[in-house]
Order: C-alpha cells, then structure tokens, then sequence
C-alpha cells in the first residue's frame, strides 16, 4: 500500500506540474493548425503570470488576477498576429521578440511598482486559487485503492487544473466538430482555398492566436497565483518550449498532445521524488542532474520516438492574397 501511496501522490504532482504545459500546448496547436508558428508561449506565459500576480495583489481577487493574466497574454498575441498576419513578418523571429519583450518588461515593471528585484509581494490565499474538495474526499480518504484515487488525485486541486483537463476535450470538439475548427485546420493547409470559397483568412488566424493568447494567459495566471503565491522572474522556465516539443510530440492533435504533456509532467515528478535518494552502487545523484532530467528526456523522447511529424502544409508560410 506505501508503493501505491506514493505513486498516487507522484501521480498527483504529474497533474499539478503537467497543467502549464496542457494549457500552452493546447494554445500552440491553435495557432500552429491556422499557420502560424508560435514560439512566443513562453513570453505570453511570462506576461501572464507577471499580470495575473500584480493584479491579484492591488485587488486582493484571483479572478481579477485571472482576467489581467489572459488579457495580457491576449495583447502579446495580437501583438504576435499584427507582426505576422497583417504585415506578413518572420513567424519565429517575432515569437522570439514576444519572449525577450516579456522576459524584460515584467523585471522593469516589477521594479518600478513593487521596488522588489523584478518580484510581486507574496500573495495571501484570499488572492489565491485555492484547492477544491470534492464532497465526501475526507470521508472516503482511509478506504483502500479508491479512497486515495478520489481524496488525493482526482479532490483537492485548484479551479484552474480543471480548466486545463476540461480544455482538452473542448479544443477536440472545436478542431472536429464545429465549421470553425473545420476552416481552422483548412486555412493552416491551404490558405488558397479557404480565400477562395470567401472566407478571411486574415480574420481565421487572427481568431487562432487570440484562442493561442487565452490558453497561454491561464497557463501563466496557474504559475504565479495558483502554482505559486508570487512572480518571480522567469519563472516560466522553459515550460512554453516544452510545451511545443509536447506539441509535436503529439502531433498537433488535443488527445496526443495531453498525453505528451503528462509525460513530461511525470518525468519532472518523479526527477522531484529522486532529489535526495541514495541509489544503491551510485549514492545521492546530484541535484543537478535531477532538475536536467526532464529536459533531458524530453530531447531523447522527441528524437528516438516520435517518428514522423506532418506539421501543417502552410505553418509558416505567410499569406500573399494575389489580387
């Protein structure tokens, strides 16, 4: 029962540590499935979670903060779009300029209203999403197999760990089911025809990021006031790169995708558990090594069993409507 004690609790960090990484993903598969390269996750994550925190401090509301968080998130993607739809810019040298733009302008603003080295001040739980228990999860706690897989795993996380699982069925029955995803992943194979049947192709993509802008503000709103009670500078720490490779992982699909990025999840919870351990004929593995680990999986997964990946006919490739 220990073994399934802690396998359960490492399973419940896997879902904690994964939600980011859905979120962004699944923001990535939008914009990418309309053609549009998205290597700027990371700096809307960043922008978010600097929103969202400073927010939630001033008005004491994680729902505030939650509302600064995707709108920020949403400013950096249309600022994304206009460089890249309306005037036909390089796709990944502006996702690159979304990144270094926020990496820098949460430090300076950071600075100049809270006077704490790029930080916000701690937040109290009342600015927090706090975790939710579920009826009964106390009761049925001490029961066998089923008591920890309800009390433990499936109770007690926040408001926006539900959001990030319920996003992957919705992002499935948007793509494959309504005429939006269908014109969606139409224009990121061949914009031609999509310009040709009337539809705006323009205003598909914009609609793509701005969905990409959304998912990314509640990935990093989940970092700084529900992860976390603060920001702190970069803390992002390379989960929108991750979350890209998880999205080609999965192959630009909502199911495969969540699947990637609870592997990657679970391989940084169980690099977490290993911190300390004596292994026998090899004693305590540095911590060093325990926090490359994920990453270092990560590259070894995408490069020896992903196999083949179509990516959209037309990513990257920006529009020329011929007149």
């Amino acid at each position: 029962m220990e073994a399934f004690g802690l396998f359960i609790l490492i399973l419940d960090a896997t879902l904690r540590v994964s939600t980011p990484l859905m979120l962004a993903a699944l923001a990535g598969l939008f914009s990418e499935r309309s053609g549009i390269v998205d290597i700027g996750l990371e700096g809307k994550m960043l922008g978010a979670a600097f929103a969202a925190a400073a927010a939630a401090y001033v008005t004491g509301s994680p729902i505030v903060g939650l509302a600064a968080g995707v709108a920020a998130s949403m400013l950096l993607a249309l600022l994304h779009g206009f460089a890249c739809i309306t005037h036909n810019g390089n796709q990944v040298v502006s996702g690159v300029a979304v990144n270094i733009l926020a990496a820098g302008l949460s430090v300076i603003l950071g600075i100049a209203w809270f006077a704490q080295g790029g930080q916000t001040p701690q937040l109290p739980e009342a600015a927090r999403f706090t975790p939710l228990v579920w009826p009964g999860a106390d009761l049925v706690a001490g029961v066998p197999l089923l008591g920890p897989i309800y009390s433990e795993l499936i109770s007690g996380h926040n408001l926006i760990v539900y959001l990030a699982v319920l996003a992957v069925p919705a992002t499935w029955w948007v793509l494959y089911r309504t005429r939006f995803g269908l014109r969606l992943r139409a224009v990121g194979e061949s914009p031609e025809a999509v310009d040709t049947a009337g539809i705006s192709v323009t205003w598909l993509r914009y609609r793509a990021v701005l969905c990409c802008g959304f998912l990314c503000g509640l990935a990093g709103t989940y970092l700084s006031v529900a992860h976390n009670a603060a920001f702190i500078k970069d803390m992002s720490a390379g989960k929108g790169f991750i979350a890209l490779a998880a999205l080609i992982f999965g192959k630009w699909r909502p199911v495969p995708v969540m699947g990637a990025c609870l592997l990657f999840g679970f391989l940084d919870a169980v690099a977490v558990r290993l911190q300390g351990v004596e292994l026998p004929g090899i004693g305590q593995i540095p911590v060093q090594f325990i926090q490359a680990l994920p990453y270092l999986l990560t590259v070894i997964l995408l490069a020896g069993f992903i196999g083949k990946a179509v990516a959209p006919r037309a990513i990257g490739v920006p529009y020329l409507k011929e007149h």
